[in-house]
């Protein structure tokens, strides 16, 4: 079976919501990084373990949470000994405008993952961008590099999208099929 990691940070319980959904699509374990930016040695890990790890935030000012950086710096140490070299990862992330800068965070992710020496998996999704679309469809926001999600700067966390629930949902069937490929299952 392939194991699937969804490390995050989630500032107002937005992303989580988004994590949890992709977790669920991923059969993947869920990895909360704290509001001091720290995870367990646990965690670690099970992200050395993981086939795939996910990565996910919050664009905060036009990039990942300060959280979700300190967890970053952290992973030099899997990166001097290569730990994570040829995982699956991928990566998604909530603004409350629709554009909000979402890529440079993507971005970001996959840097990350490149600096480990890993394989990104996009969403494999096509865009809902016909004049007939709807705000709940899948892909609304239209991302083919990782799950995008907006929600308003007002709205609860009980109050995401559905469509872009549904988007990670199908976002982590995908990621946990690329790495069943690259795993040889």
């Amino acid at each position: 079976m392939t194991k699937v990691a969804v490390v995050f940070h989630s500032g107002y319980g937005h992303t989580v919501k988004q994590a949890e959904a992709i977790a669920q699509g991923a059969n993947a374990e869920l990895i909360a990084i704290d509001a001091e930016g720290n995870i367990t040695e646990a965690q670690w890990a099970t992200l050395t373990e993981a086939d795939a790890i996910v990565f996910g935030s919050p664009t905060y000012m036009g990039t990942v949470s300060w959280q979700f950086k300190k967890f970053a710096d952290a992973s030099s140490k899997p990166w001097f000994s290569q730990q994570w070299k040829d995982k699956v990862f991928a990566g998604f992330t909530n603004s409350a405008t629709m554009n909000g800068d979402k890529h440079s965070t993507l971005h970001y992710f996959f840097t990350l993952a490149m600096q480990h020496s890993g394989i990104w998996a996009g969403t494999g999704l096509m865009p809902s961008n016909a004049k007939a679309a709807k705000r709940d469809d899948v892909n609304y926001v239209g991302s083919f590099a990782g799950a995008m999600m907006q929600t308003p700067s007002d709205a609860s966390a009980d109050e995401v999208n559905a469509g872009d629930l549904e988007t990670a949902r199908l976002y982590g069937v995908r990621i946990a099929e690329v790495a069943s490929k690259f795993k040889g299952i």
